[in-house]
């Protein structure tokens, strides 16, 4: 079994993103998985296009794509993923999509394909702060979890591929220096975190 596990490059002026520290730390098997590592470029289009590179390079299995929620105390497990592009601030390629979807003429949504309570349920039970999510944003985030559900929906039946998103903290630095008092969590948590949601992904099949 090969699980692809995604982690977003640094944007809006930080140097760098603890999705994509967390996910190159991952050992590379996990319960038996060979896990297949992939910096994602935090850009509407060169997202999906390094995305749908991936797959076609590795046929993963599963897709686990990893992103930074600064300011949040807790993993976030997400659940749904809309056809909606909307941003706050332009992505690192200067584009700044509003009330654009994320594929013409697709559904409204799709909801996360991986076993997500039971992800968030372990998580907690290891002690790890963790929470269900069922909005993803209309950022970068949700455009690729949306891109890779609508990827797999579009699959012969019986080769789709499950698909999912979880947002992790700041790590500490970061949140030093952009807010005081901000919550984070260490990088050694969150790759523990990363690696149990991998681990039921296998388990749950």
């Amino acid at each position: 079994m090969k699980i692809l596990v995604t982690g977003f490059t640094p944007f809006g002026g930080e140097t760098i993103n603890p999705s994509w520290e967390a996910v190159r730390a991952l050992d590379d098997s996990i319960a038996g998985a060979d896990i297949i590592k992939c910096e994602i470029p935090t850009e509407f289009e060169a997202s999906i296009d390094a995305l749908k590179a991936a797959i076609d390079a590795h046929q993963p299995n599963a897709i686990l794509c990893v992103g930074q929620f600064g300011g949040s105390p807790s993993i976030q497990i997400e659940r749904v993923a809309i056809n909606l592009r909307d941003a706050r601030t332009p992505d690192n390629a200067g584009f700044q999509p509003h009330d654009q979807p994320v594929v013409d003429s697709a559904p409204d949504a799709f909801f996360s394909t991986i076993p997500t309570r039971q992800i968030t349920d372990r998580l907690r039970a290891a002690g790890i702060p963790a929470a269900l999510s069922y909005s993803a944003g209309t950022y970068v985030c949700n455009n690729l979890l949306y891109a890779a559900l609508y990827e797999s929906s579009q699959a012969e039946k019986g080769n789709s591929v499950r698909c999912g998103f979880i947002h992790v903290p700041y790590l500490p630095d970061q949140a030093a220096a952009a807010v005081s008092n901000a919550p984070s969590m260490s990088l050694e948590l969150m790759v523990q975190a990363l690696t149990i949601a991998v681990g039921t992904i296998v388990e749950c099949r």
